[in-house]
């Protein structure tokens, strides 16, 4: 073997037996101490992504609580637009859990946040897509609680997948630290309220929101410059630009539901996921009478910092 390739095969041999069963194809990428790898059943020829997250030193276990917890949840969903779970795997050392692994559905795509969409028809059909998704889950009892251009893939063949239920926990749930990513966390979520429905809904908004106008919603967590988030008060209404006075081509009802989603009361935002699945339909039919008037396709302008294309075709694997 040449002595380039040997690393790399040292390498390989270190994780092939990662997950019993399965063999390893190639590594797809990193998050928050994880690696997440392309493999493969032997016996059965299926391909899988596997998720493997492990402890640092004198860290606590709140990631690998987190791997847990996404299987937990992930493993109890059929809907289409919800990345599904089917394995996981705890390993101790000296009775102290170090590591896990979780076995999921390999998704080609490439993340809102890696690609911004900027036809609105596009984005009106990702989003009723992702609605639907998460209205799916609260069905089944359960709030996404992070919900973000980077949780949502989408693939060549226009399906959509919401992934990474790290956050996620029972309605009506109450967490003891704030979690949640600062430009699209909802009020109460930062509160350490109990978390419903529409936190999901106020995180789609924010989401919706970057998509649409590519600056980010004035959330109450501003991104300070140590490990800590600083908490600001909560932004007047007033002063915060509707998606349409960024840009006056956005549909009025559209720009509406963003601003609505995003209201500081929740009891103020639509109450789940069928009133905005409903109101993105009713954009949807206003969009298809333009066209049918023979107007142009709307674009959304481009205002955010560029997005590096995807480096994989036909999609990112994760």
């Amino acid at each position: 073997m040449p002595w380039e390739g040997f690393d790399r095969f040292l390498d390989f041999t270190a994780v092939a037996d990662l997950l019993s069963g399965y063999n390893i194809i190639q590594r797809l990428g990193t998050g928050a101490r994880s690696q997440i790898y392309q493999v493969v059943h032997p016996e059965t020829g299926q391909v899988y992504a596997l998720k493997r997250v492990i402890r640092e030193p004198n860290e606590d276990d709140r990631f690998l609580v987190q791997a847990i917890t996404e299987f937990e949840v992930s493993s109890k969903t059929d809907h289409p637009c919800l990345r599904k779970s089917f394995e996981c795997k705890r390993i101790r050392r000296w009775m102290k859990l170090v590591e896990v692994q979780v076995v999921m559905e390999l998704v080609n795509g490439v993340s809102l946040e890696r690609h911004r969409q900027t036809d609105i028809d596009v984005i009106v059909d990702i989003f009723i897509k992702v609605a639907q998704g998460l209205d799916s889950l609260h069905e089944m009892g359960f709030v996404h609680a992070d919900i973000k251009p980077n949780n949502v893939l989408v693939s060549q063949d226009s399906s959509v997948k919401i992934i990474d239920f790290g956050q996620s926990c029972p309605i009506g749930h109450r967490k003891e630290r704030i979690q949640g990513t600062a430009d699209y966390i909802a009020p109460e979520q930062v509160e350490r309220r109990p978390l419903m429905r529409q936190t999901d809904v106020f995180n789609l908004g924010a989401t919706l929101y970057w998509v649409l106008t590519g600056k980010a919603y004035p959330t109450m967590i501003q991104k300070g410059s140590g490990d800590r988030p600083d908490i600001a008060a909560r932004a007047p209404r007033k002063a915060i630009p509707t998606p349409q006075e960024i840009n006056p081509d956005i549909p009025t009802a559209l720009s509406r539901l963003v601003m609505d989603s995003c209201a500081d009361r929740a009891s103020d935002r639509p109450r789940d996921m069928k009133h905005v699945i409903a109101r993105l339909e009713v954009v949807q039919h206003v969009l298809e009478r333009r066209r049918a008037a023979g107007e142009a396709a709307l674009k959304v302008t481009e205002v955010a910092e560029p997005i590096e294309p995807a480096d994989r075709d036909p999609g990112e694997r994760r």
